[in-house]
C-alpha cells in the first residue's frame, strides 16, 4: 500500500524572543507565576514585517533543502492556521507564490491548535489517493496579532512561528513496520465553542477580534479528549505505549502534557517538550518541537513517533507515524 513518508522537516522563529520577565511590567504577573502554572518560560513574536505567509515560506524553504528538493517537486500545500494573512485568498496560496510554484495547488486548514495534526492526515489522504505524491505539510501562526495584551490569562500563553514537513508517497507492505503515516484518528465537539475561541470574525463583528479562553475548562476537558485520540490510534495498529519512541504532544502547558503522558503510560523521557521555548504556537506546535527532536538528534529514522494536539472548537486528534 502506499504511505506517505517524511521526506524533510524545517521551522522558522521570528526573531524578537519575548521572556515570562518581560510581562510584569504590562500585567500583574511574573517569570515564577507563569513558568509554575505552564511551564513557559519564553515565546517568539513576530516584528511589523513578520507575518504566517513569510514565516510559513521560510520553514517551507528549511523542510524543501531538508528534504533535497525544489518547489518545483511539489504538488500540494496545505497550511494550517488560524491567523492567515487575509480573509482570503488563502494564505497557502500565497506561501505557493512566494515559492515561486506556478503548478499544483493550495489551500488553508483551519482547526486551531489542532490544524497540523489535521493537515498530515489531510495531505495523507490526498496522497493514498493519488492526487499528489508530494505534499509540504505547513503549521503557521501569528498568535500575537489576536491576542489581548492587557488579560494576563490569555497574553503570557501564546507565541508565534510555523514548522513544516514534506510527505511523499512511497510503497509499504501495509504493516506498523512500514515508513510513514500509520494511523490517525480525529475529533470535534462544536459544544465546547465557547471555551476557546476569537470574540470576531468576518460575518459577526467584521473585526479580527482577540482571543478568549476558559482555562481550566480546556484544562479539565484536555487531558480525557488526548488520551481517546491516542487509545484509539492503539486500537487500530495494535500497538502499546511501551512500543512508541516518541510523544511529541502539542505544546500548550506542560501539566497537561505530564497528565496525559501519565494517564496513557508513556514514559517521560519520550515525551518531546519545546513548551518552555516557544509557548503555544497553536499549529505550528507540533512541528516546531518535532522540529527540534530532530535537529537534536533525539527522533531517528525508523522511530515510531504519536503526535497529538487539540484546540479551539473544541477539535483534537493524533497521528501515528514511523520516521
Amino acid at each position: 500500500m502506499i504511505r506517505s513518508v517524511v521526506r524533510g522537516i524545517g521551522s522558522a522563529l521570528p526573531r524578537r524572543i519575548m521572556k515570562n520577565a518581560d510581562f510584569e511590567g504590562m500585567v500583574e504577573t511574573s517569570d515564577e507565576w507563569i513558568a509554575q502554572r505552564t511551564g513557559i518560560r519564553q515565546r517568539h513574536i513576530a516584528a511589523d514585517d513578520e507575518t504566517t505567509a513569510s514565516l510559513g515560506e521560510a520553514a517551507a524553504r528549511a523542510a524543501l533543502e531538508n528534504a533535497g528538493l525544489t518547489p518545483d517537486d511539489i504538488d500540494l500545500i496545505v497550511l494550517a492556521t488560524s491567523t492567515p494573512n487575509n480573509t482570503f485568498p488563502a494564505t497557502a496560496v500565497e506561501i505557493q507564490n512566494r515559492l515561486g510554484m506556478r503548478h499544483g495547488f493550495a489551500f488553508d486548514m483551519q482547526a486551531v491548535c489542532s490544524g497540523f495534526v489535521y493537515a498530515v492526515t489531510t495531505a495523507d489522504l490526498y496522497i493514498k489517493g493519488g492526487l499528489a505524491k508530494r505534499v509540504l505539510v505547513i503549521g503557521s501562526e501569528t498568535f500575537s496579532r489576536i491576542l489581548d495584551w492587557t488579560d494576563r490569562s490569555t497574553c503570557v500563553l501564546f507565541g508565534d512561528g510555523a514548522g513544516a514537513l514534506v510527505l511523499e508517497a512511497e510503497e509499504g507492505e501495509g504493516s506498523i513496520a512500514d515508513r510513514g503515516v500509520l494511523a490517525a484518528s480525529l475529533r470535534s465537539d462544536g459544544t465546547h465553542k465557547d471555551k476557546l475561541y476569537v470574540d470576531g470574525g468576518p460575518s459577526t463583528t467584521g473585526t479580527v477580534g482577540h482571543l478568549k479562553m476558559e482555562g481550566r475548562e480546556v484544562f479539565k476537558h484536555a487531558v480525557g479528549m488526548i488520551t481517546d485520540v491516542i487509545e484509539d490510534v492503539f486500537t487500530q495498529t495494535g500497538i502499546s505505549a511501551d512500543d512508541l519512541d516518541w510523544f511529541v504532544p502539542h505544546q500548550a502547558n506542560k501539566r497537561i502534557i505530564d497528565a496525559s503522558a501519565k494517564k496513557l503510560g508513556i514514559a517521560d523521557e519520550k515525551a518531546v517538550v519545546t513548551v518552555h521555548m516557544h509557548g503555544n504556537t497553536s499549529a505550528a506546535s507540533v512541528p516546531l518541537a518535532l522540529s527540534v527532536a530532530v535537529a537534536d538528534g533525539r527522533i531517528k529514522k525508523g522511530d515510531l513517533v504519536m503526535l497529538e494536539a487539540m484546540g479551539g472548537g473544541f477539535t483534537w486528534g493524533a497521528v501515528l507515524v514511523r520516521w
